[in-house]
């Protein structure tokens, strides 16, 4: 008797996992994501520079807290100009176009930083440095979004923004190592001037990624005498959303900024610690702010865009005072550092979907431009009044101050939003 050409047995099918969504992605697909993801990390690489620096200049330099403040107010200031500037390019020229043409444009000028010979001339080298990393956030966010399907949205445009924390962590290490070896007078020098390594970049982007085809679509349905216009998210119908929008971007990157332009002098000054000991502080908000990019892009998708970012605003708004205000030794403090990361950067990796769900195709790129950078640019304020309040109270209090504020915006900035989790985007 033979034996069977069969078993009879049960069938078994895969259980899903988290990173099914990359694995059904195409590879136009998944070199938009890697491009994307390596920006915004070369991004964070050169915009995390001058933060780690302050210190040695205010010593070298004499600089007042003020100044330097004003350095980062400048930055930002810029970054907001460039990053709406960017956004309607994204419409006009293309989202990969903009792209290249920001990426080498900030690491051009980060590396003229390295050269800067006094205060005034770093000041202007930052500022222009600036217009380019706030445009590249809007080209890579929008790109992005295009790309990915409606349900993975969330999760593909977050583990994009966890470049950024990549991109800071390598600054950390690039900054203990240069200032071992080197001199402070000139190992700020050289980490500046190897802001330029971005620009190698551009050549992958330039011969691997194309513009995604919802927006060559919307593109080719334009006739001369309609091109898409920056001034309609403006608009009667749209006017409120982008309102609503910009208090949601102020609100989440007042908070960052209070926190991060400031945090490497806030332990180093009123904490004492040594450049070895501020590293692993700095190590431990890295790490926790690559976390929370991460499992936060998983919860916008799961929780939805608004409750994920109420969620993350409180865990920030709690940890933020508990880091600053309490007297607790620097064991706990190093400890802390891990959920202050985690939530003051992980409310960022919903932004990116979420703006793009807010906007039509033909003027995506417009308005989540403006909305980010407008949003950035009042934020940018944040360092510059902390540095001149610092000079009055400890600066612990007034990064404790302003995070609170800001935080308080994004919770209700969300509640007043719809909520855009699913949406399937057009060429419309």
């Amino acid at each position: 008797m033979s034996a069977p050409d069969t078993l009879d047995l049960p069938k078994t099918t895969a259980r899903p996992g988290p990173f099914d969504w990359y694995r059904n992605i195409n590879q136009q697909e998944r070199r938009t994501f890697w491009s994307c993801k390596i920006g915004y990390g070369l991004d964070g690489m050169d915009t995390q520079m001058l933060s780690f620096v302050v210190p040695t200049l205010i010593a070298m330099w004499g600089i007042t807290t003020g100044e330097a403040g004003l350095i980062h107010t400048s930055t930002l200031i810029a970054s907001a100009i460039g990053g709406w500037v960017a956004g309607i390019l994204s419409d006009r020229i293309g989202r990969v176009r903009t792209l290249q043409l920001t990426v080498l444009w900030f690491a051009f000028f980060t590396f003229l930083c390295g050269f800067a010979q006094n205060y005034e001339q770093l000041l202007i080298a930052r500022t222009l440095m600036g217009f380019g990393f706030g445009g590249e956030w809007t080209a890579g966010a929008v790109l992005i979004g295009e790309v990915i399907r409606a349900k993975d949205r969330g999760k593909a445009v977050g583990m994009v923004q966890s470049g950024w924390a990549l991109g800071w962590g390598l600054t950390a290490i690039l900054y203990a190592l240069l200032f071992s070896v080197l001199p402070p007078e000139d190992a700020w020098r050289a980490l500046f001037i190897l802001g330029i390594v971005p620009a190698v970049f551009v050549i992958f982007v330039r011969r691997l990624v194309k513009d995604p085809e919802i927006y060559r679509e919307a593109k080719a349905k334009q006739t001369p005498d309609s091109p898409s216009k920056f001034y309609e998210i403006f608009a009667p119908g749209m006017l409120f959303t982008t309102f609503r929008a910009s208090l949601l971007t102020t609100g989440a990157l007042g908070g960052y900024y209070a926190i991060t332009s400031w945090l490497p002098t806030f332990l180093k000054n009123e904490r004492g610690l040594s450049v070895l000991g501020t590293g692993g502080y700095l190590a431990m908000v890295i790490i926790g702010s690559y976390a929370g990019y991460v499992i936060s892009a998983y919860l916008t998708d799961l929780l939805g865009r608004k409750k994920n970012f109420i969620l993350f605003a409180v865990g920030s708004f709690t940890i933020v005072l508990l880091y600053t205000q309490l007297p607790v030794s620097n064991g706990v403090m190093l400890w802390l550092g891990f959920p202050l990361g985690f939530f003051a950067s992980g409310i960022f990796s919903g932004m990116g979907a979420f703006l793009t769900e807010l906007f039509p195709t033909r003027i995506r790129g417009s308005g989540q431009g403006f909305c980010y950078n407008i949003g950035r640019a009042l934020a940018a304020l944040f360092p510059l009044l902390i540095g001149l309040l610092s000079q009055k109270v400890p600066l612990s209090v007034g990064i404790g101050a302003f995070a609170a504020v800001s935080y308080g915006v994004v919770i209700l900035a969300a509640l007043s939003l719809p909520e855009t989790r699913g949406k399937q985007l057009d060429a419309q």
